[in-house]
């Protein structure tokens, strides 16, 4: 059942890293265009507000799946661990402990990811609702 533990360590994790960096990327991205937009340069309300969402919704679903992905982490490394029990004829704290710890790290990581993506969303949910507001107020009248 080694497999399993590089699965969790390599797979889960490793999955949880991309989206993390995927995340930064496209807040970066998205914060790089919300410093140069000019609103009062758009004649539609709608066809700014299209540009300032743009991808902002892969950032919100990952802040919202990512700790169903360390979830499944640590669901599988608990697995891990329960069969490492029953393999063995002697149960050995060391066995419990390693596969109590692998499971831990990926919900701590999923946590983490989560948590980075959600104050990223709403950091950037907060300024295109004012970009939009200043569009609003610029076509008053």
């Amino acid at each position: 059942m080694e497999w399993l533990a590089d699965l969790i360590d390599y797979g889960v994790i490793g999955v949880l890293f991309l989206l993390s960096l995927v995340v930064v990327a496209l807040a970066v991205e998205r914060y790089l265009f919300y410093r140069r937009v000019d609103p009062v340069a758009y004649a539609s309300r709608n066809r700014l507000e299209l540009q300032l969402a743009k991808n902002i919704h892969f950032i919100g679903t990952v802040a919202s799946n990512a700790p169903y992905i360390g979830l499944l982490g640590t669901v599988l490394g608990i697995m891990l661990t329960f069969y490492n029990i029953g393999a063995t004829s002697s149960i050995e704290t060391s066995i419990i402990m390693l596969g109590l710890a692998l499971a831990l790290k990926a919900t701590a990581i999923g946590l983490v990811v989560a948590i980075v993506a959600v104050v990223l969303y709403n950091f950037l949910a907060r300024k295109a609702r004012n970009i939009l507001l200043e569009w609003d107020i610029s076509h008053e009248g």
